[in-house]
């Protein structure tokens, strides 16, 4: 064993574990040595990770004194989780090793430091080929595995843990242990003998696997206590998308499904898939007026508040501008809003709404409104729900404006529930008491039109928007077609947009067919209404 000579030396200190939560676990009567008087209410305290989501997914962190298998394909962040796992421990005063068998220490020093992490609170163990290590005079701990049986590194590797004693442990990667066995039963053997060594230590282990084996490794799974499954999907255009599944968890409760989370510095960023049951407010239920008088009228005096409303019609109808207007009204009683744009450029949007008489970036300074522009290209539907889930928790956002739907799916291309995803936010929004709108620009500009997406039965209230013609002269009319909640006009207005902001006409009784976009003048005195 060689240490390092200039670098300090790794201290491990004794401390409680007053931090954690307890899980009950299974009986571990069967697997550890010792501990037959364990019954079924044996209970275990979770750890932390590290990485919040990841503890989130868990319900407080793994169980500890177990070995777990994270498992995923090359560049999918296992070295950067398990960095983050032993970093969290040591910060904590807890023993760690850090046990790697493919990469040198050289290089998870500088991958620690890329993500701004101090390498002092990472102890490593190499166990690396002589050929691929660096001077003995360089290292923390040098074995050579290439040139001993798989037995042998696995004795080595025993002594060292019965020398340090850590309360975590990581090793990284199976694949050269893998490759070290000459038969599958060798390998699983020797792994279980390792899980046996383990069992009667008081040490919770990641084992990281880069499924370099053909096939998926059942037999490994099985042996693991739990197993973290980590995903890299390409996409055609933008960032590759990431996710990660907890494929089991003996004996305890976790958030199923998958989960988005995307790699910065600093680490993994989890972004935990969102359950709407789980979040439930009391607000008060009044309605919320948009500071146009007619338009409050069309919905019977405004829009409930913990409430969807869906913006529909062909492009440049006045969808923006609408949303906008409830925006800037709710920001400008020191409610906060925001609009997500994936369409139009936050300068832009802005100019349009200044020319409309709504000073939105008087709004914006002072932090009741704000713009976010989206890039499709880096999306993922984790990442962008949990924004809006931080705007309503961390920033208490009252009004949420999606501009457009067009612009969320086509960022999501390959997603196939997309609209489960939207139903899960907008439930959680509803009962945040959020007020939100979203846009939906259909294809076509006057008769028939199709839409890309069909969320209508999402919204508690459906806006129609609609051109129509007359003598040679293009106009726009609004409609509530549908609200939930309340009694509403079911007129046809003319809407209009000028200096003065949003302006709202008097029904069309004089028309038939205004939302064909070609209507039929009525009466005999239709021509002089216009």
């Amino acid at each position: 064993m060689h240490r390092k000579k200039d670098a300090a030396p790794c201290v491990f200190m004794d401390k409680p574990l007053a931090y954690h939560e307890s899980v009950t676990l299974e009986t571990l009567k069967d697997e550890v040595p010792g501990r037959e008087e364990m019954n079924d209410q044996q209970t275990f305290p979770r750890i932390a990770t590290g990485i919040a989501g990841l503890d989130d997914i868990l319900g407080g962190g793994l169980p500890s004194r177990q070995m777990y298998l994270v498992e995923g394909d090359p560049g999918t962040g296992k070295t950067t989780l398990a960095m983050q796992f032993i970093i969290a421990g040591f910060e904590r005063g807890e023993k760690c090793l850090y046990v790697t068998l493919s990469e040198t220490e050289a290089e998870l020093y500088a991958s620690a430091r890329s993500h701004g992490w101090d390498t002092a609170k990472l102890p490593l163990a190499e166990f690396v080929p002589a050929e691929a290590s660096l001077s003995p005079e360089a290292q923390y701990t040098v074995f050579h595995p290439s040139e001993v049986e798989l037995a042998t590194t696995i004795k080595k590797l025993t002594d060292l843990i019965e020398e340090k004693k850590p309360a975590r442990v990581v090793i990284d990667s199976l694949s050269e242990l893998r490759l070290l066995a000459s038969d599958t039963m060798r390998y699983r053997r020797q792994l279980l003998a390792l899980k046996q060594f383990f069992a009667g230590r008081d040490a919770t282990v990641l084992l990281l696997d880069d499924r370099t084996a053909d096939g998926a490794d059942k037999q490994l799974q099985s042996i693991a206590h739990g197993v973290l499954r980590l995903e890299k999907l390409q996409r055609s255009y933008g960032v590759n998308r990431r996710n990660i599944e907890i494929v089991k968890l003996r004996g305890a409760a976790f958030r199923e499904g998958v989960h988005d989370y995307t790699i910065i510095r600093g680490g993994l960023r989890i972004y935990p898939r969102l359950i709407a049951a789980e979040h439930d407010d009391i607000f008060d239920e009044n309605r919320v007026k948009s500071g146009v008088e007619a338009l409050d009228t069309m919905f019977g005096g405004g829009i409930s508040r913990g409430s969807t409303t869906l913006l529909v019609g062909p492009t440049g109808s006045g969808k923006s501008t609408l949303a906008m207007q409830y925006a800037y009204a709710a920001a400008s009683r020191g409610e906060r809003a925001i609009v997500y744009s994936f369409d139009e450029i936050k300068r832009t949007a802005c100019m349009r709404a200044e020319a409309l008489g709504m000073r939105v970036n008087e709004q914006i300074e002072k932090g009741t409104l704000a713009i976010s522009q989206i890039d499709p290209a880096e999306l993922s539907p984790g990442e962008f729900i949990w924004q809006i889930r931080s705007d309503v928790n961390d920033r208490d956002t009252r009004v949420v404006v999606i501009d457009s739907l067009n612009g969320f799916v086509n960022a999501m291309p390959g997603e196939r529930d997309i609209n489960l995803s939207l139903h899960e936010l907008l439930a959680y929004l509803n009962q945040k008491g959020i007020i939100t709108f979203l846009i939906l620009t259909q294809r076509g500009l006057v008769g028939s039109m199709t839409a890309d997406v069909d969320v209508s039965y999402l919204a508690d209230t459906v806006i129609i928007l609609r051109y129509f013609e007359v003598r040679g002269e293009i106009r726009q009319a609004i409609s509530v077609l549908k609200q939930r909640i309340g009694e509403h006009e079911h007129t046809i207005r003319e809407l209009s947009f000028g200096g003065d902001g949003v302006r709202i006409g008097e029904p069309l009784t004089n028309f038939r067919g205004v939302l064909t976009g070609v209507p039929e003048l009525l009466g005999d005195d239709a021509a002089h209404a216009y």
